[in-house]
């Protein structure tokens, strides 16, 4: 079992930036890809960054490229997601998942955290 912990959320005003921070505890965090996703009132959960087990390879969904920045650190058992720029329609509940490797599908991802809420205000 993996136990994942986000924290970072909050409220923020349009272009402005949040580090969501996601803490791992239990089997070898380096064992895993790590996603960020994230669930926008009464709409799907979807996938917004991942990253391989080393952090060498990163993949983005289009519209956070170039705002948003995914990385880890595996001594710490922590990944995070910086991210700038924001708009009001990133505003949704931020999950972090661990899985076998880097996917844009929920399926792929074994275990997953509580979630973080990001509000941006216009």
């Amino acid at each position: 079992q993996v136990q994942l912990v986000e924290s970072g959320g909050g409220l923020v005003q349009a272009g402005g930036s949040l580090r969501l921070s996601c803490a791992a505890s239990g089997r070898t965090f380096s064992n895993y890809a790590m996603g960020w996703f994230r669930q926008a009132p009464g709409k799907e959960r979807r996938f917004v960054a991942g990253i391989s087990r080393n952090g060498f390879i990163k993949n983005y969904v289009e519209f956070v490229k170039g705002r948003f920045t995914i990385s880890r650190d595996n001594a710490q058992n922590t990944v995070w997601l910086q991210m700038n720029s924001l708009k009001p329609e990133d505003t949704a509940v931020y999950y972090c998942a661990a899985g076998t490797y880097i996917a844009t599908i929920e399926d792929d991802y074994a275990y997953w955290g509580q979630g973080t809420q990001v509000t941006v205000s216009s």
